[in-house]
């Protein structure tokens, strides 16, 4: 009896171990998909993008990808969410599932009235928390124009320690042809703002290097 309780906490203790080496070297993204207003002509290429990841992603790693929503971020907005199995084939499964999932979203995707980015990213900091990844990402897939309803305050610090956020594709406004300064202010309130937050900022425009989404500055 003894010996069979030794073996099992042995086994116990060995899975433990597997598990946290596991998630000491995975990696975890969630990406946020702005569906507000003429944006929504842009979510083809988010296709591209999070082909790109399940492609790079491996067992152990977590993916979630969410839209960006009118206010009240919560888990509704998830689009989808997987930690990838540690079975191959497993994994295979939950990537075609999970690619379903987000094809469906953007066929029928319709623009929202408004844009909480800042709830967006608080929401995309606490699951990659809970992932316990040791890489930890947050892509935002936006022109980067957050217009808030009325009563909705996001003037806060955003718990970023060790994530790295990465605009993606944030396109010029008619009123940034008008005013250029307004496009590269936009871009320094939300480095200012992740930057203050402790996290990594960074833009990749050119969607035809995606080998930079998940590359450490």
């Amino acid at each position: 009896m003894k010996k069979m309780l030794l073996l099992l906490m042995l086994s116990v203790a060995i899975g433990g171990c597997s598990d946290m080496h596991s998630r000491s070297n995975s990696t975890a993204v969630y990406m946020l998909l702005d569906s507000s207003g003429t944006y929504t002509e842009e979510l083809a290429k988010a296709q591209t993008i999070v082909n790109y990841l399940l492609m790079m992603l491996d067992s152990g790693d977590s993916i979630a990808v969410a839209r960006i929503d009118s206010g009240s971020f919560s888990e509704k907005d998830i689009i989808a969410k997987v930690t990838f199995d540690e079975r191959p084939s497993a994994a295979i499964a939950q990537k075609k599932d999970f690619k379903h999932l987000v094809d469906q979203f953007i066929d029928v995707a319709k623009g929202s009235a408004h844009t909480d980015i800042s709830g967006g990213v608080l929401q995309a900091s606490q699951f990659l928390d809970e992932t316990g990844a040791a890489k930890k990402y947050v892509l935002i897939f936006s022109d980067l124009e957050e217009d808030l309803i009325k009563s909705h305050i996001r003037d806060f610090a955003i718990p970023l320690e060790g994530v790295q956020v990465v605009a993606l594709n944030v396109t010029k406004l008619r009123a940034d042809n008008i005013d250029p300064r307004k496009y590269l202010q936009r871009l320094d309130l939300w480095q200012k703002r992740i930057n203050d937050g402790g996290g990594d900022w960074r833009v990749v425009n050119d969607l035809e290097h995606l080998d930079r989404l998940l590359s450490v500055n």
